[in-house]
């Protein structure tokens, strides 16, 4: 008979477990920003409020169906809008304390609010034509979507693009000389794409193979363009105007789309660029998160040694992303001679490759984000060209550095977070 000692009688102790407690963090840059576009806002409609009324067209005589004007007056009009944006201010501050999240319908109204209130008092006593608006800024945004899907896959692939203005430029001069030279508007458009792929060849080449700093290359190569576009309008197309006068790309409405009050002519009346606009933006988003080629891409910009021990050839990869780049974004340089203005001239691009920059990165390196901010800077200069047409006191100069002082604020983390890809502008060496 045995005896079971008494510490094999005691029952396990039982397993105590520790709760760990979460970490709440408020985010408060958002609730800022709202609050002081509200004091803005406030300053300009209330304390500074002009007496008349802003009218809107909303639709044209060619329209589908009509739509009647809308008419503002301008002080009720901005103390009603201030009192809405102050509401959503307060808002964002409850669910910035309580660490709700709001999704991104507050901004979009946000900012609706915040333009029907300016137009109500920058086009006091004045008619705004809410169509033309839209058209101008279809028009102005799409080099800048062109040049920022060139920036993203560039960027995602680990190849920081500053080269964005040279491949808009090349491409411009290109387009224009060769469609001029063939007579054929089509081959242009090639041609202007082939240039973009050479100067992000050149880009590729130092930055992949030789490791040279990429800003610095990207910075070379915008003055190298510039210059030898500058040296070649000078020397040959000045006096041979027959190289410098392309047939213009034919509008192709599309039959009732184009009719619709507002968006049909800005969207549907349009060329084949901006059609192709169409395709490329939603394409490349859907390649980047649901293909396999996305899958590389974003693995060589993000951690390029793990992609490099799962058989991936980094470098390889991204010289060939970056070449594709810059097609994406020569196809935008054609924009200019063969759709917007029908000739070359001097540094026409007039630094909108650096702005296309600044729309990949308030878009967060990602195509549909960075359309909409492409978007957001068009309509910005557009809306400088109507207020200067109709006479407003607001500064043109304050309308053409609203989107360098909206990029600030992105970066800053005021308007969501901007993270780069993490080993875009570092070189991969094989290991």
């Amino acid at each position: 008979m045995t005896t079971q000692h008494p510490i094999d009688a005691q029952a396990p102790a039982p397993v105590q477990t520790v709760e760990l407690e979460r970490a709440v963090v408020r985010h408060w840059k958002g609730p800022v920003s709202y609050a002081v576009l509200t004091v803005v806002a406030a300053i300009l409609m209330i304390a500074l409020g002009r007496d008349g009324s802003a009218t809107l067209r909303l639709a044209d005589a060619g329209d589908f169906f009509p739509i009647p004007d809308a008419v503002l007056p301008s002080r009720p009009t901005g103390v009603v809008i201030v009192l809405l944006l102050a509401a959503l201010t307060a808002l964002s501050f409850w669910a910035a304390a309580t660490t709700r999240r709001l999704g991104a319908w507050l901004p979009v109204v946000f900012g609706l609010l915040f333009v029907v209130g300016f137009l109500s008092w920058a086009g006091a006593g004045s008619m705004i034509p809410i169509a033309g608006l839209l058209f101008a800024t279809v028009g102005l945004s799409v080099p800048l979507i062109f040049g920022a899907m060139g920036g993203v896959i560039s960027e995602r692939a680990g190849v920081v693009n500053i080269a964005i203005e040279a491949q808009l430029l090349g491409g411009a001069f290109t387009g224009a000389v060769v469609a001029s030279a063939t007579g054929s508007t089509i081959v242009g458009v090639f041609a202007a794409m082939l240039a973009g792929v050479l100067v992000s060849m050149v880009l590729a080449a130092f930055a992949i193979r030789y490791l040279v700093e990429q800003v610095i290359v990207g910075v070379v190569l915008n003055v190298l363009v510039a210059g030898l576009t500058n040296f070649f309008y000078s020397s040959v197309l000045t006096d041979n105007q027959a190289l410098n006068s392309p047939d213009r790309l034919p509008k192709l409405p599309i039959p009732v789309l184009e009719s619709i009050p507002l968006l049909g002519p800005a969207l549907f009346n349009q060329t084949i660029i901006v059609y192709a606009m169409y395709i490329a933006v939603p394409l490349i988003a859907w390649g980047l998160f649901k293909t396999t080629w996305g899958l590389r891409l974003r693995a060589i910009g993000e951690h390029p040694m793990a992609a490099d021990t799962v058989g991936i050839k980094v470098n390889r990869l991204r010289f060939w992303n970056v070449s594709l780049a810059g097609a994406v974004a020569g196809l935008g340089g054609a924009y200019f001679t063969l759709d917007s203005n029908g000739s070359f001239t001097r540094e026409m691009t007039a630094g909108l490759g650096y702005i296309a920059l600044a729309a990949v990165i308030f878009g967060q390196w990602h195509p549909i984000k960075a359309t909409a901010a492409a978007l957001l800077f068009g309509f910005a200069s557009a809306l400088q060209q109507t207020l200067g047409a109709i006479g407003s006191p607001v500064p043109s100069e304050f309308m053409l550095m609203l989107p360098y002082v909206i990029t600030l604020l992105a970066v800053a983390g005021f308007i969501g977070q901007s993270r780069a890809p993490a080993a875009s502008g570092k070189p991969y060496v094989k290991q």
